[in-house]
């Protein structure tokens, strides 16, 4: 395996039309305001576009979707090319993309769009959730790259739709969070799906040995670009991200995120936790108490996940409530508080999670809750981290050292004033009918009804986060959690209850 290290960034006179792209790509992107290529797209162009197998190792938000994306689409002939009217393949994918989850799918294909424009070279999003015979349809009319996630792009080829031998470039990116959630097995399905020629381009945050193992078995002499900037591989803080760390009730917690929000500064903030049921129940207190937010996880239709993302990029809503696995993929410019409502089931889901700000050389701020029963957890986040907050102190909403550090005003209450909800909120983007398979459009009732009773005991499928264990895709003949079609409910008739609350609920809130 050849070693490149290098994590210098390209001169500030270095643009896109240096290297050897197609000036339509150049013009595209230029379209689109990017001339000068981040330090992973400059130490990659020059491998990727020679053709050789590269494993590029970046952290999340520096921008290794155009290293990998502007190789790809210049190796595609497409129907503006003189090659065209010659070419044998005419229609069927000359490229693949693999993703783990729904949102990183919709995000790459989107930069590749952007990116391929002028050369009119058709890209096609396929993933789980949507109906089947939009994206048949698009394979028929013919596509020259496909952008995907494991599950349904096996589908599509099972059945005869997706032809992917003649797939000379085929990347798999974000490889360490396929494996772990469990995609190993259809990635190598897919592989073996493509040409034995193809050009493979790896791209991981980490490389745990199942990466690797991958990587030895299915490319050939690859090329190990690394850039990780000052923090290197196992970055133990991200230097852009103020941290801080508070030991907080759960009774206490949304008066304490109420008060936050409201801070000088603030601009959109993600808020992460562990289980669909909390995500659905935040979104919904703060949008009682004026805020404007939305909240995207597994118990939501697709239809739905997508109009929560598109309201937060489009500015309607400036809180995303979200888990782990839905919140995967979600890259968002410009988001300046990260706020961990759950504490993080390990340091890697704490890493990912307040990577979501200080993206693109910008700075940001994490605050994590840690209730009393996290902190064995949060003590070895702190230990493997070497954070040096092994003690988080104890606060509440009325904490002196939460106005002062958070830079929030004396005067923040529980609720938004009125003069200050200036936003649009969420009902004010479209609800897309997108034909999807197997879900609702999974909105909660107003008033925050707790959807999951009933169901897993809002539990995110037993794997504290996990979501089934398949993380943002689903295969379409899996049981999947609020879809009355494909999994009957059982009827619970009786509820024990316990001292006015439904027995176990307690245990299910954070």
């Amino acid at each position: 395996m050849t070693e490149n290290t290098t994590g210098a960034p390209a001169p500030a006179d270095v643009t896109f039309a240096d290297f050897d792209v197609h000036p339509d790509i150049v013009a595209s992107l230029g379209d689109a305001g990017i001339v000068t290529p981040f330090p992973i797209q400059a130490m990659t162009l020059p491998v990727a576009l020679s053709g050789h197998d590269i494993i590029g190792q970046a952290k999340t938000g520096t921008g290794k979707t155009l290293g990998f994306g502007v190789p790809m689409l210049n190796r595609t002939v497409s129907r503006v090319d003189d090659a065209w009217e010659g070419f044998k393949h005419a229609g069927k994918p000359q490229a693949l993309a693999v993703a783990p989850t729904r949102e990183l799918a919709v995000q790459v294909a989107s930069d590749l769009e952007r990116a391929g424009k002028r050369r009119g070279i058709r890209v096609l999003t396929v993933y789980g959730g949507r109906a089947y015979e939009p994206q048949i349809d698009a394979l028929k009319a013919g596509v020259e790259i496909v952008v995907g996630t494991p599950g349904r792009l096996i589908d599509l080829a099972k059945q005869g739709h997706l032809d992917l031998s003649h797939a000379k470039t085929v990347v798999l990116d974000e490889a360490d969070e396929m494996l772990d959630l469990g995609f190993l097995p259809d990635v190598e399905k897919l592989l073996a799906m493509t040409s034995p020629a193809r050009q493979t381009m790896l791209f991981s945050a980490t490389m745990p040995g199942a990466v690797v193992a991958l990587a030895r078995r299915y490319m050939s002499q690859p090329t190990h670009i690394r850039a990780m900037g000052d923090d290197q591989e196992n970055a133990h803080t991200v230097k852009a991200v103020e941290q801080f760390v508070y030991r907080a009730h759960a009774m206490d917690k949304v008066e304490m995120l109420a008060r936050m929000l409201q801070a000088e500064g603030r601009g959109l903030t993600i808020i992460f936790s562990r289980t669909k049921r909390t995500a659905a129940k935040v979104a919904d207190e703060l949008t009682e108490r004026g805020f404007a937010a939305a909240a995207i996880h597994g118990d939501l239709g697709q239809g739905a996940r997508e109009q929560a993302l598109r309201a937060f990029r489009n500015g309607k809503v400036d809180i995303l409530v979200a888990t782990d696995v839905a919140a995967r993929g979600i890259d968002v410019d410009n988001v300046t508080h990260v706020i961990n409502y759950q504490c993080p089931e390990d340091e890697k889901t704490y890493l990912h999670r307040i990577g979501r700000t200080a993206r693109a050389g910008n700075t940001g701020i994490a605050v994590t809750f840690v209730d009393w029963d996290d902190m064995p957890r949060w003590g070895l986040i702190n230990k493997t981290l070497d954070l040096g907050i092994p003690e988080p102190e104890e606060t509440y909403s009325s904490s002196d050292h939460l106005f002062e550090q958070l830079d929030i005003p004396r005067t923040a209450k529980g609720r938004l004033p009125k003069a200050a909800q200036h936003l649009a909120g969420l009902d004010a983007e479209v609800l897309e009918d997108l034909g999807e398979t197997g879900k609702s459009s999974g909105r909660r009732p107003a008033g925050g009804g707790d959807r999951d009773r009933g169901g897993r005991g809002g539990r995110d499928g037993g794997r504290g986060g996990r979501e089934g264990g398949r993380g943002g895709e689903r295969r379409s003949d899996a049981p999947q959690d609020g879809d009355g079609a494909s999994k009957p409910r059982r009827n619970r008739n009786r509820r024990r209850t316990r001292g006015g609350s439904t027995a176990g609920e307690a245990s299910t809130q954070a």
